[in-house]
């Protein structure tokens, strides 16, 4: 499957904020927008007034790069949130934040989604009692979540968890104290969303 292999830091330039795309560099000197804040390429640092259209496009790709989704993916799980009930908007952000991937970074699992993602692909997580290799399953309330491997890897998550420790934990998630177990209790809520997203901005866009 077709991946953006850039630079992750040229991202966040681009859309004017931190996304956290390379997990703890972000939080150090090392990090790229806090030398350059601006956006990359000759023009970066020209400030030029955004359509309507070009502030929900650049909506639309934040959210999409902050999930590590491509576009078609995107665009199909805007589809199943205009199916389900209740608003649009949010409906698209509860089914970004279900997914596996995204779990098992805001458990704390993971650095990054990116590095979630290789997890799962690798097959290091269960839900339940079986294996899932798809970074887009969908987790609902009640099943639990647990990485699996080799006492190195383990060990690995372990000081993960612990360098994340000061990231919050949302309420629609409960993690065990010890072991690299975690349940979904609940259903995402909209203010529980790490990133502030106009998701209005995106569904403006896509019912054009």
């Amino acid at each position: 499957m077709a991946r953006y292999l850039g630079p992750a830091c040229r991202i966040c330039r681009r859309q004017g904020m931190k996304l956290f795309l390379k997990g703890t560099k972000c939080m150090t000197e090392k990090c790229p927008f806090n030398k350059r804040g601006y956006a990359p390429g000759v023009h970066g640092q020209s400030r030029s007034k955004l359509s309507d259209y070009g502030l929900q496009l650049r909506e639309k790709q934040k959210v999409k790069r902050m999930y590590g989704l491509l576009e078609r993916q995107f665009r199909q799980t805007f589809e199943r949130a205009t199916r389900a009930k209740g608003i649009t908007g949010e409906k698209l952000l509860e089914l970004l934040e279900r997914r596996l991937d995204n779990v098992v970074f805001r458990l704390g699992f993971a650095l990054s989604r990116a590095q979630a993602r290789q997890m799962v692909r690798h097959g290091h997580v269960h839900v339940g009692d079986a294996k899932v290799t798809i970074p887009s399953f969908p987790v609902k309330s009640g099943q639990a979540v647990r990485m699996v491997g080799s006492e190195g890897f383990l060990k690995s998550v372990k000081e993960y968890r612990e360098l994340t420790r000061e990231r919050p934990l949302p309420a629609w998630l409960d993690r065990h104290p010890e072991e690299p177990l975690g349940t979904v209790v609940g259903v995402p809520k909209r203010g529980e969303v790490q990133f502030p997203i106009q998701e209005q901005l995106i569904v403006e866009l896509y019912s054009k």
